[in-house]
């Protein structure tokens, strides 16, 4: 079984395509972090991939398993489960600005990600400059056009807002821990960071 996808529309499943294009033709194996609904997953399941998808919430991660199979579901907090592996892909849509500690997130999805492979995040944080406000009146824009167009799809994990983090602490702290990361800011009130780890 899968998730009905093709209708739903909303700014986290806007980028699901920028992180599935990040991840190197070479992966056999992905991380999910935060799945949520579990759309992301399901999508790297149809790459195909061999997905593990991880979430706290046992509700949300209940219902996104009924509706999505081929996926291996953990209850579980990423930053102590023990996954006795590393992926090829560790990515996140939403989660990061969930965790308590940026720099331990970027520092825990670097230790599970497998030489060669990568992290692709995108996640929120809070707008401190100008150049970050005006992205986001472009994104409102955007965000209205599309919205009514395709509709907007409410999903149903828990959300945290304001995020903690502004987006110069998240790239500062990405520049730390990913050295050499890709960051962009995005419209709708995102940014992206790819990262790929140096094969040893």
């Amino acid at each position: 079984m899968g998730a009905d996808r093709g209708v739903r529309w909303n700014h986290n499943i806007h980028y699901h395509r920028l992180v599935l294009d990040a991840i190197p033709d070479h992966a056999r194996t992905a991380l999910d972090v935060g799945t949520g609904d579990g759309l992301l997953a399901a999508e790297l399941r149809d790459r195909p991939l061999g997905v593990t998808a991880i979430d706290v919430d046992g509700d949300v991660l209940d219902r996104a398993s009924a509706q999505v199979d081929g996926v291996q579901w953990v209850h579980g907090d990423v930053m102590t489960y023990s996954f006795g592996r590393q992926f090829d892909a560790v990515v996140s849509v939403a989660t990061s600005h969930h965790l308590p500690d940026t720099r331990a997130a970027l520092r825990r999805f670097a230790e599970l990600t497998a030489p060669g492979g990568v992290v692709a995040i995108v996640g929120l944080a809070r707008t401190t400059r100008p150049s970050e406000v005006g992205m986001h009146l472009a994104g409102l824009v955007q965000h209205r056009w599309l919205s009514w167009r395709r509709g907007y799809w409410e999903h149903s994990a828990p959300t945290v807002w304001p995020p903690r983090d502004s987006y110069r602490d998240v790239r500062r702290v990405a520049d730390d821990e990913l050295p050499g990361a890709c960051w962009r800011l995005l419209p709708m009130w995102r940014y992206a960071l790819v990262w790929r780890k140096l094969t040893y």
